[in-house]
C-alpha cells in the first residue's frame, strides 16, 4: 500500500484501524439537499459492491473535478431517476478524492455501527454499501493508478469499521443483468487480496 499522503485521498491511520480515507462530505462539496428522507439501518452492512459511473474518462485529476463528478451523479439521480439523493454512498474519482455520495453515509462509516439505505444495486441495498468509480470501464479502459489506490483505502477501511470480509467485496454484475463495473469487475479478486492485505 502507498504510504500515507503518497495520493490523494489518503489521510491518516487511527489507531490499529486501517488507514482512514481522506472523504469530502457533501457538505464539502456542496451537495443539494435531498428530496425527501434518508432510512438509517441500525445495523451493519454485509458487503460492499463496486460501481462504475460511465462519466468521460477525463485526465482532469483535481479534487475540483471529483466534486464537480459528485453534483453530476447527484443531478442524475435526483433529477433522472427521481431518487432521494445520490443512490451510492462513496465516490471515488479518477484522480484518487473521495466524496460522500449519500448524505449521512460518512457518519454512519465513522460510527461503525449503522449505514445508511442507499439506491445502487437492486436487491442489495438493504446490505450492502455501494462505492462507485468515476469513469466508464465496460470497454477495457484501465483505471488509474490514484483511483485504484484509494479504492483499496476505501474499502479497507469500510472493512474495519463495519466487521467486513474482504472476500464479501462484489461488483454491480454479481446482481444483475449489467456491464457495471466493466473491467473493476475483472479485478475484484486482486481488489480482495490487497484489500485483505491491509486490514
Amino acid at each position: 500500500m502507498a504510504a500515507v499522503g503518497a495520493v490523494p485521498g489518503v489521510a491518516r491511520a487511527r489507531g490499529a484501524d486501517a488507514i482512514e480515507p481522506d472523504i469530502d462530505s457533501t457538505g464539502a462539496w456542496g451537495a443539494r439537499s435531498p428530496q425527501g428522507n434518508i432510512g438509517v439501518l441500525q445495523y451493519r452492512p454485509s458487503r460492499i459492491v463496486i460501481h462504475h459511473t460511465v462519466s468521460a474518462n477525463t485526465a482532469d485529476s483535481s479534487r475540483a473535478r471529483a466534486h464537480a463528478h459528485a453534483h453530476w451523479v447527484q443531478d442524475l439521480h435526483l433529477d433522472e431517476n427521481g431518487w432521494v439523493d445520490t443512490g451510492y454512498h462513496f465516490l471515488v474519482s479518477r484522480g484518487g478524492w473521495i466524496t460522500e455520495g449519500r448524505h449521512g453515509s460518512l457518519q454512519s462509516l465513522r460510527g461503525g455501527r449503522s449505514f445508511v439505505l442507499g439506491a445502487h444495486t437492486s436487491g442489495q441495498n438493504e446490505r450492502a454499501m455501494g462505492i462507485a468509480c468515476e469513469g466508464a470501464y465496460h470497454a477495457g479502459a484501465v483505471p488509474p493508478g490514484a483511483q485504484w489506490d484509494v479504492l483499496v483505502t476505501l474499502c479497507a477501511y469500510a472493512c474495519v469499521r463495519y466487521g467486513i470480509p474482504a472476500a464479501q467485496i462484489f461488483g454491480h454484475k454479481d446482481y444483475g443483468s449489467t456491464l457495471c463495473p466493466g473491467v473493476y469487475h475483472d479485478m475484484l479478486p486482486r481488489l480482495r487480496e490487497e484489500v485483505g492485505a491491509a486490514v
